[in-house]
């Protein structure tokens, strides 16, 4: 009897259990269908308790996934093991979107935390997948029959690209090495969080106080009253807060007479993650960069860089070196030239000092307004953000037929998003856009394309529409004044959305190779091409409406603004590239050891030749690009991307007519849409016709 009532009891409650785990599972919104307009994820019922048991969960689902391949008893062919690969993870794939890109755009203590948790839990789930032997071997098995299976092109580089993973991953080697390269991943995860979010921190706990108005001479009425606004929002009021985001300080040291405050804010912002305390992020680089190079030599590669190279379109550090070579030199030249040109200035009124890096904004701005009479705020009332986003919109439309339309109402994970539906010429969706502009102390700084959905259209099912997401961190609105970009701004912001364009307007089969799922010295292309039309004149007059007036740009301004166009090129030229030096310096060490951080970079700098009144734009400790970001040994792409773009632009100009249906065509068909499911130079001659020359960069850059 007793027995009885026990087991009984133990029935009632495993019942409750099972109840109640549904129960949980079914209030988890990853769980379920999205239903939202378009299935964009629901941000508004998405919650921080529902991230880790979702993760968990999509990791348990994905093994199963992954087991089922594993175990078919049917011989290993295209479509049971290459597709189903693609196929598999899908909740782990939809959970892992929204949660990093949250992090990223509006993170908190509980997402940093969670963070923490998941990151070794991931990265020793991709290991166990690309470590799995069985699994390895029914790929080796397709991959051996390839030129039998009467694949396509796109079926083809899927295969191509799913072998390579597996190889690249350390599925070849032997069991002990596949430790090592386990605890390696495991400790590069946690080492990159750590580098971010001491960048993160380093960047939102300065703060430069104001308190004497004298010291604001110089700064334009816009930027006194952001810093005013910043100062209330801490309960500073009849104060000015000056702090290290971008469209705080860049403006400081531009215009601030106060050469004193101009250091000081300059100092603070190349210091970031270099100031000794819990946040210093040498040590991580130190660590970083060692097993990065231990994960490169167990693969068989002589170091980080060439391993990663390999898969990209410049393949060896060797051809990387060689093009930055063929940019340095002009471009280092014509700063030396700039640098003269301001000494004299500074010895024109009396300065008597030399040149420092923290003058450079303050007086290449005035020997812009002295030689081409072009003042930035003069400029910036016609840089209203929405018109500058409408006339982006505007350039897609008129090149691409695509219509966007403003969506009310969305789920949103920050209440300054905007959401876009984006639609073809034949009113077909073209994909769903997020635009969040603004910074914040939970937002990393910087400006990013992410996908919350990527677009994909397996055969014999309706085809998925991406999601993306353009994240900025542009001037906020300040006093009556809306958010009014300065020109550097209205670049990054076509840039993005030539980002956004190339994710939307993908037609791939597979999720592995669709959008910008291509290398990473080819993903800048469609980026940078968009940044031609921002300053050409036809558009301009298409966005640039004064936002009081609504009074488009005159002439004369335009004239200056093109006229002037060259100007500081040597500078913004030489900037980026000792930052990509910088990056391949460290990827190329081929022993390993203890690394001085400082001295280091210090050494680099000194070898490039790079002059003491420039920088590089990224130091080690607050290079996101190169530590914990996704461009390591890649931080050069974005001058490889320049020869492209410049080379691609020069096909519409060649025709005449910026907006040539033509050429917009070929982009669009043989680049836009093709995702990665070709190597990145074969599509490229697809629709140039012919390989790129680095004379149009050059020529756009007035270098030659």
């Amino acid at each position: 009897m007793k027995n009885w009532m026990l087991m009984m009891a133990f029935g009632v409650l495993m019942a409750s259990c099972v109840n109640e785990n549904k129960t949980m599972k079914e209030m988890n919104p990853f769980y379920e269908t999205y239903s939202a307009l378009y299935s964009v994820p629901p941000f508004d019922k998405i919650l921080n308790k529902h991230y880790l048991p979702a993760l968990k969960e999509g990791i348990s689902q994905h093994n199963k996934d992954i087991d089922q391949i594993v175990n078919n008893p049917a011989a290993p062919d295209f479509k049971n093991t290459i597709e189903a690969l693609d196929k598999s993870g899908d909740l782990l794939s939809r959970v892992s979107t929204v949660f990093f890109n949250v992090k990223e755009a509006n993170t908190n203590d509980s997402i940093d935390q969670i963070a923490v948790e998941v990151a070794p839990l991931l990265s020793e789930h991709a290991d166990a997948i690309n470590l799995n032997a069985k699994l390895f071997a029914r790929v080796q098995e397709v991959e051996k029959q390839k030129e039998k299976l009467n694949l396509n092109r796109e079926q083809e580089r899927l295969l191509e690209e799913t072998f390579k993973r597996f190889v690249r991953g350390g599925a070849n080697l032997a069991a002990d090495k596949k430790e090592e390269f386990k605890k390696a991943n495991t400790e590069l995860a946690l080492l990159e969080l750590k580098f971010d979010n001491n960048m993160l921190a380093e960047t939102n706990s300065y703060k430069m106080i104001v308190d004497k108005k004298e010291d604001l001479a110089g700064l334009p009425e816009s930027i006194i009253a952001a810093a005013a606004d910043e100062a209330k929002g801490l309960k500073l009021e009849g104060k000015w807060v000056f702090t290290l985001q971008k469209p705080s300080w860049i403006p400081f040291v531009t215009y601030s007479q106060k050469r004193d405050l101009r250091e000081k804010l300059y100092k603070a912002m190349y210091s970031r993650g270099n100031n000794n305390n819990e946040s210093d992020n040498k040590s991580v680089i130190n660590k970083i960069v060692n097993l990065r190079l231990k994960k490169a030599n167990l693969l068989g590669f002589e170091s980080w860089a060439t391993y990663v190279l390999d898969d990209c379109m410049a393949k060896t550090p060797k051809n990387v070196y060689d093009l930055i070579e063929k940019v340095w030199t002009p471009g280092l030249k014509r700063a030396k030239e700039e640098t003269a040109d301001m000494q004299k200035m500074i010895d024109r009124e009396g300065g008597k000092f030399k040149l420092a890096s923290w003058d450079w904004f303050y007086y290449s701005e005035k020997v812009r307004k002295e030689k081409y009479d072009l003042d930035e705020e003069e400029v910036r009332p016609y840089f209203q953000l929405n018109n500058v986003r409408d006339g982006a919109f505007a350039v897609a439309n008129k090149l691409y037929g695509l219509n966007f339309k403003q969506i009310p109402n969305m789920p949103l994970y920050h209440p300054e998003c905007q959401v876009f539906e984006v639609k073809d010429r034949d009113s077909s969706l073209i994909g769903i856009l997020y635009m969040d502009f603004f910074p914040r102390a939970s937002k990393k700084g910087g400006a990013w394309m992410n996908n919350y959905r990527d677009q994909y259209h397996y055969e014999g099912t309706a085809d998925v529409r991406p999601v993306v997401s353009v994240t900025c961190n542009f001037s906020k609105p300040s006093g009556e004044k809306p958010a009014l970009l300065n020109f550097d701004e209205v670049e990054t912001l076509f840039h993005e959305f030539g980002h956004s364009i190339h994710g939307m307007l993908s037609q791939c089969h597979y999720r592995t190779l669709s959008g910008t799922a291509v290398s990473r010295d080819f993903v800048e292309l469609p980026s940078q091409v968009m940044e031609h039309w921002a300053v050409e004149p036809e558009v301009l007059k298409m966005y640039a409406k004064h936002y009081q007036t609504g009074a488009v740009i005159p002439q004369k301004l335009v004239d200056k603004i093109i006229k002037a166009g060259k100007f500081n090129q040597g500078f913004i030229t030489t900037e980026f590239l000792a930052a990509a030096i910088l990056d391949m310096d460290y990827h190329t060490i081929t022993k390993a050891g203890d690394i001085d951080v400082e001295k280091f970079e210090k050494a680099s700098m000194e070898k490039a030749g790079l002059i003491p009144e420039i920088i590089p734009r990224y130091r080690s400790t607050y290079f996101n690009h190169a530590f914990p970001g996704g461009y390591s040994s890649g931080y050069y792409s974005y001058i490889w991307a320049a020869v492209l773009d410049c080379d691609a632009f020069e096909a519409f100009l060649e025709k005449g007519n910026i907006f040539d249906q033509g050429v917009a065509t070929s982009f669009r068909k043989n680049l836009l849409e093709r995702g990665g499911t070709d190597e990145a130079m074969k599509l490229y001659v697809n629709f140039r016709g012919k390989a790129p020359g680095i004379e149009p960069l050059l020529r756009k850059r007035g270098l030659n």
